[in-house]
């Protein structure tokens, strides 16, 4: 069986090979909302703290824009691939097996990239929105961030392997529904190999918590091994308590948890001094950033240039201390 040795994608049938590419999410997305049903309907009488109101149907608008922009992009997206794939000398044939290999890899850069995400600033605030939910069920799932698809850049290397393109966009669809079923109570810890090989919903329950033990921890998106490796990883030991160490003013609003991040960095890049100050607050550790913001702000209480008595470190755009 031939691996190597494929022609280039006339570019001018892009269209309809963006076409053939299977579209295994809207497919599921029935599926999807029936599990949602389900579980909404259960925990009603068992567990009825688990859906709020507000929340849920913020998560469910978060989840529609991400669609829809996920839909607008999808041609370039599909384009730059494409264009990538052809200007590789070892381009592969399209063969569905090597599905296999592209998600191991794109699982890896996963990793990667999610850690990334909770250690620069600019980066968590495409993530924050997955971790703004304070009650943990499967539409936490669907709150994706609506600016999230400028994070191809950390899949680079899964294109410039040489997989097929639509081998690289049935990898990548299958790896986000499978992050759907995790996001749940309902699923308990499963048998000891699952738990070890896999992010499992309660591995992923931990990477949702707001304690400090588990804090950055569990990144994996389909395999719990990169954490095992890496150093990152934290078994549920104790009850997680979800959402994000600070309160959101508007949980209901899906712009305001989109952008409420990107707002926030605006204002420390205004305010501060020095290219090296503004660089820190856009590309800083959420961790550092926290620490340097509580220790400006009782620098300013304890010289009594704190006049409102309202204002309080959350008024300074505290962002979670380490990240989420």
């Amino acid at each position: 069986m031939n691996i190597f040795g494929a022609s280039p994608i006339d570019l001018n049938t892009l269209t309809n090979l963006s076409t053939e590419a299977p579209e295994i999410i809207v497919w599921a997305a029935p599926f999807m909302f029936l599990f949602v049903l389900i579980e909404w309907f259960v925990s009603r009488k068992q567990h009825p703290e688990m859906y709020n109101k507000v929340e849920t149907i913020a998560s469910i608008f978060v989840g529609i824009g991400n669609v829809f922009i996920a839909f607008l992009l999808k041609f370039g997206l599909f384009f730059i691939v494409v264009a990538v794939y052809n200007l590789l000398p070892w381009r592969m044939f399209l063969n569905w097996w090597m599905v296999i290999p592209c998600y191991v890899l794109l699982d890896f850069c996963s990793y990667w990239s999610h850690r990334i995400s909770h250690h620069q600033r600019f980066w968590w605030a495409t993530h924050v929105v997955h971790h703004s939910g304070e009650n943990y069920n499967l539409t936490v799932s669907f709150r994706l961030s609506w600016v999230q698809h400028i994070k191809i850049i950390f899949f680079l290397p899964v294109a410039l392997s040489g997989f097929h393109p639509l081998v690289f966009f049935v990898a990548n669809q299958v790896a986000v529904l499978f992050q759907f079923w995790v996001h749940t109570e309902y699923i308990k810890k499963l048998p000891p190999f699952f738990e070890y090989i896999f992010a499992t919903p309660s591995n992923h329950r931990v990477h949702h918590g707001s304690q400090e033990k588990y804090i950055n921890k569990n990144f994996g998106a389909t395999f719990i091994i990169w954490d095992r490796i890496f150093g990152t990883y934290e078994p549920e030991d104790e009850k997680v308590i979800y959402g994000l160490t600070h309160k959101l003013e508007k949980k209901g609003n899906p712009f305001y948890i989109n952008f409420h991040e990107f707002i926030d960095i605006w204002k420390d890049m205004r305010d501060a001094k020095g290219f090296k100050k503004k660089w820190f607050f856009l590309f800083g550790d959420p961790s550092d950033i926290y620490h340097e913001k509580l220790k400006s702000f009782n620098h300013l209480e304890q010289n009594n240039s704190v006049k409102d008595e309202s204002v309080t470190p959350n008024h300074f755009h505290l962002i979670k201390e380490n990240g989420n």
